[in-house]
This record gives structure tokens, C-alpha cells and sequence, in this order.
């Protein structure tokens, strides 16, 4: 399992979930295919959903998606469309993630889903939309695995309702960024509130679920995994063209690349442990041949004074540092000294 709570507490850890979602179809071989390409997109996760209509929602429940991308306007009759997978074809999808190497999570949106969960699933995570669900917050947690908590559409005081229930059975609770909007455009992403989720929340690993739409760069998960968010979730599909349901506002395979690609160069760029700001190994030969010295401005004399008109600061520091200019103003000189020359302290009377 690649899922680590404790080493997500590291400065530079991070944990990439490719969100499958629903986006197979209800077809193993093309959620195979997504699993193969999200392990090989570089990936830590892939992550379905789990849930049947009849548990989710009323008949005459509403669309919150955009549709204009999702033709269907009606939730219910959206997920029965894509409800059609069950327990035997979990285990056939979380085997086949155990072969390649990649930790197989879904979201449960029953309590019947979090029983059978349980035995296949590493964390759980449950969506910004039951962030209220009680019951099934209180199912999860007495699993005592770990949980990714989506926050979209939760103020801060949803949020410590919802921490108050898991905290009880499980401490590793990672507290998930998240606009609840299909799409979401980069103004509504609001990355800065992942400073605040940081200052009351000071004690949890912090995530963030984008549902932005991907650009060609994927900055904006980079964005967020810079401003503290370890673990990025990101919707995930075979082919971003492809009509309704989650697909149009997915990464694809080349998206994830360079989502993986940036996270790493970012990873580089930051360094690694708790750092201090002083002088690393590869700066020992600028510290010596960059720094300056006191030097002679002219030729001097033997038993010249210095003075600020006489001296000049040079490179390298073969002397005096020039960070002691100021305690040898009026030192007298020893002997004579060559015009552009290092002064060392043994040239100095005392």
C-alpha cells in the first residue's frame, strides 16, 4: 500500500489520487484500463465510487452539475446509469490494482458500500456531499482506517463536526480542500483557503480534490501541493472528449504525466526535511572564492594607517573578511603592501 499517513507528514510527501470515479462505464475492461494507465501516468491511487440510485437520492432529485456537459438533469437518474457494479466486481478491480502496484480506494455512499469496503480499501474518503451524513461518517470511522475528508460546499465548523465524529475511532484524518462544482473555474478554486484549513486544523495532514478544468500545464494541483496540500486528487479518464458524466472536466494520461512530472520538479526545487536556511555542501566554493576580503586600494607603506580611502573590498576572501572592515580602520601596517594585495592579520600591529 502506498498510502502512509505518517510519512505524509513530511515536508515534501505527497499522494496522487487518479479520481476513476464512474468514468468505466460500468465496464471492467475499461476500468482495467484506466487502473493500468493511472500506475502508469505515476499515480499513488485510483479511486471509483461506490453507490446504488436508491440509496442516494430521491427521484425527483435535482442536477448540481453543469448541464450543458451533463445532458441529464435529474440525479437519480444519472446514477442509476452508472450504478451497475457490485461487490464480486470490486474485488476483481482491487486485485488487479494489488498486481500493479497501486493502492485501489472508492468512496462509499451506503453504509452497505462501507461493510464490504473495508476489506479492500486502504484509507477511506468520503465526499465533500456527506461531509454532514452522520451515519455514515460514524460507519467509516469505526473501521478506524484512515479517512480523506472532502470539505467542498462545509464551512470550518461543519468541518470540526464531522472531525469530532472520526476522531473518535481513527487519528489519521487528512482534511481535503475541495470546491464542490462541476466544473470548477480556477477563480472559484480558492487555493488560499488551504492556509486557512492549515490554521485550524494545525495537527492533520491536508489534501486538496480538484475539480478544475486541466490545462496543459497542471498548475493548479501544483498550486496547491505548494501551499501545503499533500494529497492531490484529480478526475481521471480514459478520453477527456468523450460526452456527460464526469468526463469533460478529467486529466487524462498525459495530464497526470505532467501533474506527476511538476509535483516531483516541485519536490527538487523545495528540498527535502524541516530546513534552516544556512550554507549547503555545493556553496562551500562560493563561500570561499565569492566572498571578499580587505585589500590595499594603493601601494602602503610600512606604518601606514588604514583608513576607509585606502582599502577596497576584493574577491576572494585570502585575508581579512570584510565583515571585520570596521576593526581595522586605524590598525597600523606591519610592512609594505602592494596596491590591489590581500591584508592579512599578521601584516597588522596589534
Amino acid at each position: 500500500m502506498n498510502f502512509n499517513y505518517k510519512k505524509l507528514k513530511k515536508q515534501n510527501s505527497t499522494y496522487i489520487i487518479a479520481e476513476a470515479g464512474v468514468n468505466h462505464e460500468c465496464s471492467i475492461p475499461k476500468a482495467k484500463k484506466l487502473i493500468s494507465l493511472a500506475k502508469k501516468g505515476g499515480a499513488d491511487a485510483i479511486k471509483f465510487q461506490t453507490y446504488k440510485a436508491d440509496k442516494i437520492a430521491l427521484r425527483n432529485s435535482k442536477a448540481y452539475w453543469d448541464t450543458s456537459k451533463e445532458k441529464i438533469k435529474n440525479q437519480h437518474e444519472l446514477f442509476s446509469k452508472y450504478d451497475k457494479f457490485n461487490e464480486k466486481d470490486y474485488v476483481v478491480l482491487s486485485k488487479f490494482c494489488s498486481k500493479l502496484k497501486i493502492d485501489f480506494l472508492s468512496t462509499p455512499f451506503d453504509l452497505d458500500s462501507v461493510v464490504f469496503l473495508k476489506k479492500l480499501v486502504p484509507v477511506f474518503k468520503i465526499s465533500s456531499s456527506d461531509i454532514t451524513n452522520y451515519p455514515l461518517l460514524k460507519k467509516i470511522a469505526k473501521t478506524k482506517k484512515p479517512v480523506l475528508l472532502s470539505t467542498g460546499a462545509s464551512n470550518i465548523l461543519e468541518i470540526k463536526n464531522a472531525i469530532k465524529i472520526l476522531q473518535k475511532k481513527t487519528k489519521k484524518i487528512v482534511i481535503m480542500h475541495c470546491i464542490l462544482n462541476y466544473p470548477t473555474s480556477n477563480f472559484d478554486a480558492n487555493l488560499g483557503m488551504i492556509n486557512d484549513i492549515k490554521k485550524n486544523f494545525p495537527n492533520y495532514v491536508i489534501g486538496y480534490s480538484d475539480h478544475t478544468l486541466p490545462d496543459k500545464y497542471m498548475n493548479n494541483l501544483n498550486v496547491a501541493f505548494s501551499l501545503g496540500a499533500k494529497v492531490l486528487e484529480k478526475h481521471f479518464t480514459l478520453n477527456k472528449r468523450l460526452k456527460g458524466n464526469d468526463h469533460y472536466h478529467s486529466m487524462d494520461f498525459e495530464d497526470l504525466k505532467k501533474l506527476r512530472a511538476n509535483i516531483n520538479q516541485t519536490i527538487n526545487l523545495i528540498g527535502s526535511g524541516n530546513q534552516k536556511k544556512t550554507a549547503i555542501k555545493v556553496e562551500n566554493k562560493s563561500r570561499k572564492n565569492a566572498r571578499r576580503c580587505i585589500a590595499a586600494k594603493m601601494n602602503l607603506k610600512k606604518g601606514s594607517i588604514l583608513k576607509e580611502q585606502n582599502l577596497i573590498a576584493l574577491r576572494p576572501n585570502q585575508g581579512i573578511s570584510v565583515e571585520k572592515w570596521d576593526s581595522v580602520i586605524g590598525k597600523r601596517l606591519k610592512r609594505h603592501i602592494k596596491a590591489l594585495t590581500a591584508i592579512k592579520s599578521s601584516d597588522l600591529k596589534n
